[in-house]
């Protein structure tokens, strides 16, 4: 048996970061063969971090949001960057305000925080899954199971980074609840977000596999709750695409009350306009049936539009500018790339410590608290994940 001043569980963007920031005898258990594996697919693989717009209002939790709001004041996105920028990255950022490494590669990230983490003497177990962990006279022992053999590691604090339940395939499949659990802490209901959406396909089971951008609104009953514009993928379930995952974070714990999404093909053009351009078009002779909307629409989206029309006895231009899908449902936790809600914040200090069991502290993931798409989810996994490390080294 080892005893380490401080056992990170969990070696993912939290525990990573909580180790870099950590001044004090530290060992991290992380599950899996590889620490930063999500970190390293993260944005596509190009590692969007975190974002210039950054505040409160793009997060969601069902506590108190003035919790993330100070959070991210003791430790936002400057911080974030000036700690990597010191591991010996370099950033850039695009017209949504992303910002990513300058290499463009997610896996460069975790390389240098590894590195790093190495070159500080702070040890790094990996293959190692945590079962257990019990506190006696103020020291903490952390039961695992590491190759196949059992170990009891023991330490003055611990910080679970354990994840959520999002993308198992990295290793994140709840097992963090449930130590956390253990601890006597309770866990909200919890939810895939940024995840592909089942809807409704009457309509658009001709248009499998075709993209299109458009401005996609979201609402749960008469009340309007988001509008993102992006790329569209139609599926055999439903829909996919950038805009569904950013606005899928407005809406999967809501879709049990009925949620309707509106998909506007044409955004930047007004429906009288559109229908002044269709009249003229349905007078002339050379146009075949069905290819009223040939030079204006996808082909194939063109007839899918004009047969709902037909349907649904409504005018065209209507639809191309209101186009209709109930949302039933999501692909899940195994394709969600974050988990929404977890352990409840007013649960934790903050200073991410837990209220019921003192040197017992969270970071990332597994706290109920998730973004939006665009580098949100990785600036609150640095955030938490500094303001654990500051309270332990103090």
């Amino acid at each position: 048996m080892e005893t380490k001043k401080t056992i990170i569980i969990g070696g993912g963007a939290a525990g990573l970061f909580c180790a870099l920031k950590l001044g004090v005898q530290t060992i991290s258990l992380e599950r899996g063969a590889r620490a930063g594996r999500k970190l390293s697919a993260t944005g596509n693989g190009q590692g969007n971090l975190t974002n210039l717009r950054l505040g409160a209002d793009d997060y969601f939790t069902s506590g108190d949001k003035s919790f993330i709001d100070k959070s991210l004041s003791r430790y936002g996105r400057k911080e974030m960057i000036e700690a990597l920028s010191e591991t010996g990255a370099m950033f850039s950022s695009d017209e949504r305000g992303r910002v990513y490494p300058a290499s463009r590669q997610a896996s460069s990230v975790t390389d240098l925080l590894r590195y790093n983490i190495a070159g500080a003497g702070k040890k790094t177990i990996t293959s190692c899954n945590v079962y257990d962990i019990k506190k006696n006279g103020g020291v903490f022992s952390v039961f695992c199971e590491e190759n196949g053999e059992r170990k009891v590691y023991r330490g003055d604090c611990v910080v679970l980074c354990s994840g959520g339940k999002a993308a198992k395939n990295f290793g994140t499949d709840g097992n963090g609840y449930m130590l956390a659990r253990k601890a006597g802490h309770t866990i909200t209901s919890l939810y895939p977000s940024l995840v592909q959406l089942k809807t409704d396909t009457e309509y658009i089971k001709t248009l499998r596999g075709i993209r299109v951008c458009c401005a996609v609104t979201a609402f749960c009953g008469k009340n309007k709750l988001k509008t993102v514009t992006g790329d569209v993928i139609f599926t055999e379930y439903g829909i996919s695409g950038d805009a569904v995952f950013r606005i899928s974070a407005y809406i999967t714990d809501k879709i049990e009350r009925g949620v309707m999404l509106s998909l506007d093909f044409m955004p930047e053009t007004e429906k009288k306009d559109l229908a002044a351009v269709l009249a003229r078009k349905r007078g002339t002779a050379a146009l075949p049936e069905g290819e009223l909307f040939c030079g204006i629409l996808n082909n194939q989206l063109g007839r899918a539009v004009l047969k709902r029309a037909e349907t649904e006895n409504r005018p065209a231009e209507d639809l191309v500018k209101n186009f209709t899908l109930r949302v039933s449902g999501t692909l899940g936790f195994d394709y969600a790339q974050v988990t929404k809600g977890g352990i409840p914040l007013c649960e934790i200090t903050p200073d991410m410590e837990s209220r019921l069991e003192k040197n017992l502290y969270f970071a990332g993931e597994i706290l109920d608290v998730d973004g939006q798409c665009g580098g949100y989810n990785l600036q609150w996994a640095f955030t938490s994940a500094s303001i654990a490390a500051e309270t332990i080294n103090n």
